[in-house]
């Protein structure tokens, strides 16, 4: 009963409006004072659930997001993809995903990529006859493959909340997944674009040429480099190597491109730390939940119940699929991370799947429900960048929903995918 009041009132209070982080606390403390057990033990509770050393990465993370969308990265990268991929029906929606696929190796945050590329793209893609919703699903589709390619914010926590599981390990496991997801996509949109002939149309299309573009961007592009190529080097720890990207993102701005200045730096530094201090309060809050579920005896009887279903270990992760998907269309990964893998990794210990593989299969399903609708995050983004309505978006954003599953479906069979690359790096 006191379980069935727990999720019940979590879901009451979002339904009401009440931010999410808030919601979890409070339907924590509820049960847990309604169980009669001590409620002093939460502020305990809620300290230790950000003191943790990996979790000081993640404002920084944030930081050099912001960073490196008001130096003008986006718009050097979206010029030298552009001069490579040339003209023609699908290459400016390319450019999209593989600029998105970049940002996201340097700032790992979904939304912020979409709100960069889609503002970046979305004027010269409308002037090559793309229809505005197709525009917003490409945007927001390639957007969700930042939560795979490191850095990754929601990599970070799950690494925090899964014993064994280290930053780098997940970091490296999630690469090549986030690659294939991104040509997945990369695939539907230009399929999309030769059957339905967009792209290729504008009458005043500038002639770049690939080495001028190249040059521009290449701090860009070195940026994913030096962030995870002295994190391998054993340089630095990935918090080290968040702290680091910052100076070099700053370099970049006020040393090479000259496009920042002190006031920008104030105005970063407040927008990084509102979105840190978000994320933080609902990873502390977020633990009251947590710990309720495991002081009330919750965990261990839903994931016997799951497992109890004997649909097997594949019918089991296609259960799972369904359900993280759906879960992703209303919540973020980190959100979904905190609230349910006290019940999930039970149920991966059960059918002895890898720590780390489960780990990138669980974001891959989460970046799925981000450009899902009717509540995806990145979706929302990209239809306001776009300024249309989400619903006109669905005839083309299912097509890249399949190519998304295409590429779970492929990690799921075949491991290898995503640990091959750790275990060569020697970090799994």
């Amino acid at each position: 009963m006191i379980g069935a009041t727990l999720f019940l009132g979590f879901g009451v209070l979002l339904v009401a409006g009440v931010p999410i982080g808030v919601a979890l606390g409070l339907a924590g403390a509820f049960c847990i004072w309604l169980a009669d057990q001590s409620i002093m033990a939460m502020p305990t509770s809620v300290y230790a659930g950000i003191a943790k050393y990996p979790l000081m990465a993640i404002p920084m993370f944030v930081l050099v997001g912001s960073v490196f969308d008001r130096t003008g990265v986006a718009l050097r990268l979206v010029r030298f993809a552009t001069a490579l991929v040339g003209a023609g029906r699908g290459a400016l929606a390319s450019v999209a995903v593989l600029v998105a696929m970049v940002m996201g190796g340097i700032s790992g945050s979904g939304p912020a990529t979409s709100a960069a590329v889609g503002q970046v793209v979305t004027r010269g893609m409308v002037r090559d006859g793309y229809p505005r919703p197709f525009i917003a699903s490409t945007v927001a589709a390639a957007a969700s493959t930042d939560i795979l390619i490191p850095p990754s914010i929601a990599f970070i926590v799950y690494a925090v909340m899964v014993p064994g599981v280290s930053v780098p390990a997940i970091f490296m496991a999630g690469m090549f997944p986030g690659l294939l997801a991104g040509c997945a996509i990369i695939v539907a949109v230009l399929l999309i674009s030769w059957l339905c002939d967009f792209g290729g149309k504008s009458p005043d299309r500038e002639t770049l040429s690939i080495w001028r573009s190249f040059r521009e961007a290449i701090w860009g592009l070195m940026a994913p480099v030096v962030i995870l190529g002295s994190m391998r080097a054993g340089f630095v720890t990935p918090t080290e190597a968040a702290v680091m990207a910052v100076f070099y993102g700053l370099f970049v701005g006020f040393v090479v491109y000259r496009s920042l200045t002190l006031r920008d730096v104030y105005e970063m530094l407040v927008e990084a730390a509102e979105l840190s201090g978000i994320i933080l309060v609902v990873i502390a809050l977020a633990t009251v939940f947590a710990w309720s579920t495991s002081t009330l005896g919750l965990v261990q009887p839903v994931a016997d119940w799951i497992v109890g279903l004997d649909l097997g270990a594949n019918g089991t992760m296609a259960l799972l699929v369904v359900a993280i998907v759906v879960v992703g269309m209303f919540l973020d990964g980190v959100s979904i991370f905190l609230i349910l893998l006290p019940v999930l990794m039970p149920i991966a210990r059960h059918f002895d799947w890898d720590p780390t593989w489960f780990g990138v299969v669980l974001t891959m399903k989460i970046a799925i429900g981000q450009f899902t609708p009717p509540m995806a995050v990145n979706l929302m983004v990209s239809c306001r960048i776009a300024e249309v309505s989400m619903e006109s978006t669905i005839p083309w954003v299912i097509w890249m929903v399949l190519a998304m599953l295409v590429a779970l479906a492929l990690v799921v069979i075949f491991p290898g995918i995503a640990l091959w690359l750790p275990g060569v790096m020697g970090v799994l």
